[in-house]
């Protein structure tokens, strides 16, 4: 069970950086051009964040299932003990804090301006803390990732 969450998360990811990365650029779009039209903005801003939500539950899902304590923390265990849990949850919140601001702002540039900001540093630290295969040891402990 544990190797199918893990592979959903992992095949998700580029969901949620999808997403993350159409919301921030259309949002800074409108915000650079001084859109009117939120609607549609707001929308995929709330999928976003939905995205985000459902990686949040089935990464604690594995955080906590995952018999980490079986583990000494070494390099690869470290980072996601120490370093990938706690900065992806900080992304979470940014994102719905990005959403949540957005939707309760009353002029339209100012929700623009504020899921530009949000959903572009959570993009930032999502981008930054997925163990890519290409990152030193992953690639030899998760081929398939």
């Amino acid at each position: 069970m544990i190797t199918g969450f893990l592979h959903l998360h992992s095949t998700l990811r580029w969901v949620v950086l999808a997403l993350l990365l159409i919301t921030f650029v259309k949002a800074a779009i409108g915000l650079s051009k001084n859109s009117t039209d939120f609607g549609s903005q707001g929308k995929l801003g709330l999928f976003t964040m939905i995205a985000l939500h459902i990686q949040l539950v089935i990464g604690l899902t594995l955080f906590f299932d995952g018999h980490w304590s079986e583990y000494t923390l070494d390099g690869i265990t470290r980072f996601f003990m120490m370093e990938h849990t706690p900065m992806m949850i900080i992304a979470i919140v940014l994102g719905t804090l990005g959403h949540s601001l957005a939707k309760r702002a009353t002029d339209v540039r100012a929700k623009f301006k504020k899921q530009t900001i949000f959903f572009g540093i959570s993009l930032l630290l999502v981008f930054g803390m997925i163990p890519w295969p290409f990152m030193r040891n992953f690639g030899e402990l998760f081929g398939w990732i």
